[in-house]
């Protein structure tokens, strides 16, 4: 059973997805620890509801007092390295991690992002994506989950799924079947981890 940290700042849909998976019996998995940099993100209460501990380690005292985000990332990777994960999962997670938290847990930390290798990286990128789509640039964009690296978006993928547009298709129809192709992809990817394994 591999144990899990999934880190958010947001609404936690795809905590969710997990954590229904794990229920269910299609994941072969625990969450040890659900942690956010806001307070207010709802995924630590999908997390509190399930009786799955929580952490809100903001990273704005850090800024206040001058430190260097190096810091704020090594403090991190010492709480969460007290719970021993086998994997660390970046589900909305709005932080680039730099190698003072990374070098804590390599190859042990996946991110998933809502657009196909070397397209769309950073934020907005469904936006970015409905945009081109609309301008005649591409017919499909899609979602994917890879290593982690310092890096915007960049690291070996592990599974990435193409999701076409549709005629008809406005912002949100589109986004609905992205966040359905992430919640897929999510458990995909948490189920095929090996650390030891070449991706692509």
């Amino acid at each position: 059973m591999k144990r899990l940290i999934v880190l958010i700042s947001g609404s936690g849909s795809n905590l969710q997805a997990i954590m229904d998976a794990i229920a269910k019996g299609d994941l072969d998995a625990e969450i040890v620890l659900v942690a956010s940099n806001r307070q207010t993100a709802y995924g630590l209460t999908r997390a509190q509801k399930a009786g799955i501990p929580t952490l809100y380690f903001p990273l704005k005292p850090y800024r206040e007092a001058g430190d260097p985000r190096e810091e704020y990332d090594a403090d991190l990777a010492t709480r969460l390295k007290t719970y021993q994960p086998d994997l660390i999962v970046l589900a909305g997670w709005m932080h680039i991690l730099s190698p003072a938290f990374l070098d804590h847990f390599p190859r042990q930390v996946i991110n998933l992002h809502p657009a196909l290798p070397g397209e769309f990286p950073g934020t907005h990128a469904i936006e970015r994506a409905f945009e081109a789509w609309q301008r005649a640039e591409i017919s499909r964009s899609g979602c994917m989950i890879h290593l982690a690296l310092p890096e915007v978006d960049a690291g070996p993928v592990i599974v990435h799924r193409e999701v076409p547009f549709l005629p008809g298709d406005d912002l949100n129809s589109f986004a609905e079947r992205m966040h359905a192709a992430e919640h897929e992809i999510m458990i995909e990817a948490i189920r095929r981890y090996d650390p030891d394994q070449e991706t692509s």
